[in-house]
């Protein structure tokens, strides 16, 4: 069989977004090896009034910590959701927070649309380096941390989370 130019062309970019996509996998997806709770890693960000909160003002709750942005739509499919977890499991010691990527105003101008009952930190573009520092290998938006009352970071979601899954990880935690 002859070969063409145009056949090796395709054979080799083929060949290259195969090797990309196994390397991609990898990474995706080995374990964050580093520090593996909440309280090993310094989070203080202001919230959109421009307070300083920090992490552990939510010690011993269970977490749910989502880094999300206005221009995101994935982001914003799952802010309803995590209204209503947020409300009906208030009385188990669970803890919404979200980070956004984003500067205050952006930010405030989305809060003006929508009542959300959980705090919303501002990260700006810091919040991107913060997510990678707390596994995001592959920085991807939506990206959740579900932390455990000990302070552990039991589950890492690069993506959508939806709200069987997230019931499926914290329901073993209310016992």
């Amino acid at each position: 069989m002859k070969m063409t130019k145009n056949s090796l062309f395709i054979i080799l970019a083929c060949t290259i977004a195969l090797a990309s996509g196994l390397f991609v996998q990898k990474l995706s997806n080995t374990p964050v090896e580093e520090k593996n709770n909440i309280a090993d890693f310094k989070i203080s960000l202001p919230d959109v009034t421009g307070k300083q909160r920090d992490i552990t003002e939510w010690k011993n709750k269970i977490l749910i910590i989502n880094f999300w942005a206005t221009w995101c739509p994935p982001c914003l499919k799952e802010i309803p959701e995590f209204i209503k977890l947020q409300q009906q499991f208030n009385h188990k010691n669970i803890q919404f927070i979200g980070i956004a990527i984003d500067n205050q105003q952006a930010v405030k101008q989305y809060l003006a649309t929508i009542d959300i009952n959980y705090p919303i930190l501002i990260g700006g573009t810091n919040a991107i380096d913060l997510s990678h520092q707390l596994g995001n290998v592959i920085d991807a938006v939506p990206y959740t941390l579900i932390v455990n009352q000990q302070g552990d970071i039991i589950h890492r979601q690069p993506g959508e989370l939806s709200q069987s899954k997230i019931l499926d990880i914290i329901t073993p935690l209310f016992k």
